[in-house]
């Protein structure tokens, strides 16, 4: 992941303060408008071996282009992330309109061949 205050401009300090303390370049809130017009409300955290970013809107989950938005201010180029869809019994819903980027730390994503998603 990048680091966050790259993107202090987005960083909204009174959210932070809310969720019990202030970011850094690990972790924080942030709301990035969306070219949808609508604010994506994101949370960053690194940590336990893995890069986590939740997207979140108000009324609807957020699109395949808010969610490139999202990879691409948040993590790095050379950087793959992914959405993971868990089995039904794993799954957990907090927010009727989030959704998830996760990159691990200590091993490559497992990426198919460049011809089945070219």
């Amino acid at each position: 992941m990048k680091r966050l205050r790259e993107l202090n401009r987005y960083r909204d300090r009174a959210w932070e303060h809310r969720m019990g303390g202030k970011g850094d370049d690990f972790g924080g809130c942030f709301v990035m408008p969306s070219p949808h017009g609508v604010d994506l409300r994101i949370i960053a955290a690194s940590g336990e071996g893995w890069d986590h970013v939740s997207v979140s809107t108000a009324l609807r989950c957020p699109t395949w282009a808010e969610m490139e938005q999202v990879k691409r201010a948040f993590f790095r180029d050379d950087e793959a992330a992914v959405q993971l869809h868990v089995p039904p019994k794993a799954h957990i819903s907090v927010h009727p309109h989030c959704l998830h980027l996760w990159r691990p730390h200590e091993q490559a994503i497992p990426m198919p061949p460049e011809w089945m998603v070219a």
